[in-house]
C-alpha cells in the first residue's frame, strides 16, 4: 500500500475525504519548512496545529516560512 492508498484508506475510516492532490504537495511543503526550521518532529504537528486552526494551508506555510526566517 502506498502513501496515497493508506491515507485514502485512512481518511474513509475517519469519515472524511483524502487530501487533494495539490493539498497533498502544500502539506509536504508545510511539513518541509517545519523539519528544516526546526526538528524532523515539528513536520507532522506542524501540519496538525494547521489543521486545528483552520486556516488555509497556504496560509499556515507563509506563516511558517516567517519563523524559519527568524534568527531569534
Amino acid at each position: 500500500m502506498n502513501a496515497r492508498e493508506w491515507l485514502a484508506a485512512y481518511a474513509e475510516k475517519l469519515g472524511t475525504t483524502p487530501p487533494t492532490t495539490e493539498e497533498f504537495k502544500k502539506l509536504l511543503d508545510l511539513s518541509a519548512e517545519a523539519a528544516h526550521a526546526s526538528e524532523r518532529v515539528a513536520a507532522p504537528v506542524a501540519c496538525w496545529v494547521a489543521a486545528k486552526a483552520g486556516i488555509p494551508l497556504d496560509d499556515a506555510l507563509a506563516r511558517a516560512k516567517e519563523i524559519g526566517g527568524d534568527d531569534g
